[in-house]
């Protein structure tokens, strides 16, 4: 599927969950694809063989992108059984508009941090450094939900002691591109392409390539995941099974080895 890579993993149909239409077409090796945030591709990768071992036979399609053009392309039609978004406004949005089956499941939460190459060509120290003239930010898209939260950071750290009032424009004249999901943000610090980026905690700890900076805890702000069953999925049973699970003690578990938090 267009915007994002396709992980192989697992899925199963225990009962209905509440608000979840029955869907007796949904047996215990349905197929499940699946459209996820890109900050999620390790976290669900894991949970493909911690998941299978309990139901044998299931399985499932993940591909990942970012959660606001995954969320255009359920509108448009494509094919999915189930979507788990890096925010809640993209998975509310589907309740609204219809096209959720259910209501939408907190399952993950998660912090930002800035990451700059291992080298530290710019000499980042503090996050203050960000405004520094010269500094070569990455980001990502407006829509994208990275941006939404390091925005609402880069808001508080403007009134944080020691910061100067404009650091929110001096910030952005500092951004040289804008890249489609998380996971390119943080490939282009991994290149040396780029100075710094604000990213999730987990996607600065899936790589071996940066360093990072910690953002002051009045600063931060936390980010919640949610998922929705897709209204129409062949297996919404299944999908539901597989939600209430990554939202439970199984899922947690797993999502916890990879730096989320309990939404």
């Amino acid at each position: 599927m267009p915007g994002g890579s396709s992980v192989p993993t697992a899925a199963d149909t225990p009962p209905a969950s509440p608000g979840v239409s029955p869907d007796a077409s949904a047996g215990p090796t349905a197929h499940l694809t699946i459209l996820a945030a890109a900050s999620l591709v390790d976290a669900l990768a894991a949970a493909d063989s911690a998941y299978q071992a309990g139901h044998p036979g299931a399985s499932f399609t993940v591909s990942t992108g970012s959660s606001a053009a995954l969320r255009v392309q359920i509108e448009q039609g494509a094919p999915a059984d189930l979507f788990l978004s890096a925010d809640t406004a993209n998975a509310q949005a589907l309740v609204r508009e219809g096209m959720a089956d259910g209501t939408a499941v907190p399952f993950a939460g998660n912090r930002l941090t800035v990451v700059v190459p291992s080298s530290n060509p710019a000499h980042v120290r503090t996050p203050a450094d960000l405004a520094r003239p010269g500094v070569r930010i990455v980001a990502a898209g407006s829509q994208v939900p990275i941006t939404k939260y390091a925005d609402q950071v880069v808001a508080n750290l403007a009134r944080q002691p020691g910061y100067p009032a404009d650091f929110a424009a001096r910030y952005a004249a500092n951004v040289i591109s804008h890249e489609d999901d998380v996971r390119a943000v943080l490939a282009k610090i991994e290149l040396d392409e780029a100075d710094a980026a604000i990213v999730y905690v987990t996607d600065a700890a899936s790589s071996t390539h940066v360093r990072t900076i910690p953002i002051p805890d009045a600063a931060n702000v936390p980010a919640t995941y949610e998922g929705v069953v897709v209204s129409g999925s062949a297996h919404a049973r299944a999908a539901a099974a597989f939600l209430a699970w990554l939202a439970g003690p199984g899922g947690q578990a797993i999502l916890a080895r990879f730096g989320f938090l309990t939404p």
